[in-house]
């Protein structure tokens, strides 16, 4: 991926709906470059997909957070399936470094956050965490 795609990328996550001549314009290639381009980065998966986010989204889950996790022993992958289940959590990623796994989360209350945090910590095999709230989203 080269600095066009990129520039191309960040354009389409401001505005994914906006019109190709004006994605085109906006990153200084042509019409037919911007189509071919995007449509290349959709076979090869850089582009999953195009999403909406809508107000619901939003307001369903005003509080939103980051929990990362370091986990010990061999049950990740029971531990990955445990925290699927929870109706909060809304991902689970395994990652490299300090931690493990980070587990994004959603809740309509500080109060449900909290008990879904607590319940997270005593899941057999997580030896320490990290919480962080989302405070705003802005996109590239």
């Amino acid at each position: 991926m080269d600095d066009t795609d990129k520039a191309l990328l960040a354009a389409l996550r401001r505005d994914a709906r906006a019109p190709l001549s004006d994605l085109a314009i906006e990153v200084g290639i042509s019409r037919a470059t911007a189509r071919t381009r995007i449509e290349r980065m959709q076979a090869r998966g850089d582009i999953q997909g195009f999403t909406v986010l809508t107000r619901a989204d939003v307001t369903r889950a005003p509080v939103r957070g980051l929990m990362m996790l370091a986990i010990e022993g061999a049950g990740t992958r029971k531990l990955i399936h445990r925290l699927r289940g929870l109706r909060p959590v809304k991902a689970v990623h395994s990652t490299n470094g300090k931690w493990d796994l980070i587990v994004e989360l959603e809740a309509g209350t500080l109060e449900e956050l909290d008990r879904t945090l607590f319940e997270i910590r005593e899941l057999s095999g997580v030896t320490a965490s990290e919480t962080s709230l989302l405070l705003t989203t802005s996109t590239a």
